[in-house]
């Protein structure tokens, strides 16, 4: 009697660990499948195997099922290995893709791109395309839902609108593939490899020669100078432009060619502008959602666009320990496009910036009077010590221009105390401990409490005021900075970041109108 209720404990444990066998026997190969083909189950599969799982579990009081659970496991992992297989040979070639977009691109400006999809196989695609996201872009919409049977193409489009400068490459193609039955769906990875050049903002330049043709540019903050003295020395005669005066056309010459045709004078010809840009350590903070460096970069490709028609000539200087790029001074319509190489992937490096290096280097490449601009910023003594010394030290053979930017951050700080008289009035109590007689009382939501809590309002207040004080000592003297500068014939173009071009053209055409050059 022993020995045969041993035997049947012994054959229900059997049966009660048979079941988890069949299940592992039932997942390894799929594990496999995944791990080769790229094959991931889905929920409806995930489902199967539930129901899979109920029924195994009922042979352990019910051994008789243990012939059915086989049958119905064996059966669903048939119907799994043929739909994953017939997925797998389908999709395994016959899928083309097409991807079309511009090669360039504006920071900040959405871009259309365009991903066309032809399908040669025998089965429908049925799933998601997605097409591939450089960093610091954002794509809209971030993928497609995908229906195509076989001997169809489908476009989908997207925008894509990126926020940094500099080459960028697409390499692939993603699919999300379902099978046939819904159990599988599978990752497929088409390489299709493009590459889009990203460049400042270029919609400032068409907006200033729109504005130009139509008389509005004080619309964008650009005023127009009135030219100090009269123009003498006939250099040639050229077609007339909206901006010319009329008292320089050449009624002969107009009548002859039958086209306004006007005289230009000596004073027009051409100068040259040279702009270096710190990509160091100082330029690396953010305004608007762009580094400092954009902005300057933007602003300065704005003043090379007016130098140019003018007809100067303009040449650039991007370093920071080193001198990473520098375009000798030309006129021209192509000396847009090299400024625009040369400065599009030009960052921000977290350096310290070797003025030394750069003005030496300047000097040895650039001999002839130009407007030297140099754009920066300064946050400490020893850099701003240096700015002041190497663009003192240009006046007299060039004509320099220091573009300092403004931190928006210690202007508010600053302007939150000033503009709060019951803080600056509770500043000013929080050292004595008694007012001087005759002061007027403060407010009585300002009073100090007598009894528990002394100050409240004044010490949950303190930190602002700490803050606002040390804002207002970094602006004055960076106020002293400017006035060094200036005392040593360097003129000074001190603004926000975001708000730069308008004051940096107007300086320029300032520096034009006063024959400075």
């Amino acid at each position: 009697m022993g020995g045969f209720s041993r035997s049947a404990e012994q054959g229900f444990q059997d049966a009660s660990t048979l079941p988890w066998l069949v299940i592992a026997a039932v997942l390894l190969p799929l594990v496999m499948v995944a791990w080769r083909f790229r094959l991931y189950p889905t929920r409806r599969w995930l489902v199967v195997l539930g129901i899979s799982l109920a029924i195994s579990v009922l042979n352990v009081p019910v051994p008789g099922l243990l012939p059915v659970v086989l049958a119905i496991d064996g059966l669903l992992l048939l119907f799994a290995l043929v739909d994953g297989f017939v997925l797998v040979t389908a999709t395994g070639s016959g899928i083309l893709v097409r991807r079309d977009h511009k090669r360039t691109g504006s920071l900040g400006v959405a871009l259309d791109c365009r991903l066309t999809l032809h399908n040669q196989t025998s089965l429908t695609l049925v799933g998601a395309i997605k097409d591939d996201l450089p960093e610091h872009f954002r794509s809209d919409p971030a993928e497609h839902d995908l229906r195509l049977p076989p001997g169809n193409e489908m476009t989908a489009s997207r925008k894509l609108k990126p926020f940094r400068r500099g080459s960028f490459r697409l390499q692939y193609v993603y699919l999300r593939l379902n099978s046939p039955l819904r159990l599988w769906h599978r990752h497929v990875r088409l390489p299709l490899d493009t590459r889009i050049n990203v460049y400042p903002d270029m919609k400032q330049m068409s907006d200033y020669a729109l504005l130009a043709r139509t008389n509005r540019l004080s619309l964008i903050g650009v005023r127009r100078t009135r030219r100090i003295g009269q123009d003498s020395d006939f250099e040639r005669l050229r077609d007339y432009s909206r901006d010319d005066n009329y008292r320089h056309i050449d009624w002969r010459s107009t009548a002859r060619r039958r086209k306004l045709t006007v005289k230009q004078f000596q004073t027009d010809q051409s100068q040259r502008v040279i702009f270096m840009l710190d990509c160091g350590r100082m330029m690396t903070n953010e305004s608007a959602g762009l580094s400092l460096l954009d902005h300057a970069l933007n602003a300065s490709l704005m003043m090379a666009y007016v130098a140019l028609h003018q007809g100067d000539s303009v040449g650039m200087l991007c370093f920071s320990d080193t001198v990473h790029a520098y375009i000798p001074p030309r006129g021209g319509s192509s000396q847009m496009n090299r400024l625009l190489q040369a400065g599009f992937d030009q960052f921000p490096r977290m350096v310290e910036s070797r003025y030394d290096q750069a003005f030496v280097y300047l000097q040895n490449h650039c001999k002839r009077r130009s407007l030297v601009t140099l754009t920066t910023n300064v946050i400490d003594e020893v850099n701003a010590a240096a700015v002041v010394d190497y663009l003192g030290n240009l006046s007299g053979r060039h004509l320099p221009l220091a573009v300092l930017l403004r931190d928006r951050a210690l202007f508010d700080a600053a302007d939150a105390v000033a503009d709060d008289p019951a803080i600056m009035q509770m500043a000013a109590r929080l050292t004595p401990e008694e007012d001087p007689p005759g002061a007027p009382a403060p407010p009585r939501s300002h009073r100090r409490a007598k009894s528990g809590g002394q100050e409240s309002i004044a010490v949950a207040d303190r930190p602002r005021v700490y803050r606002g004080a040390a804002a207002a000592d970094i602006l004055i003297w960076r106020q002293q900075v400017l006035r060094d500068l200036r005392h040593r014939g360097v003129l000074c173009v001190d603004t926000f970041p975001d708000e730069l071009t308008a004051p940096l053209v107007n300086q320029y055409l300032q520096v034009k109108a006063q024959h400075l050059l």
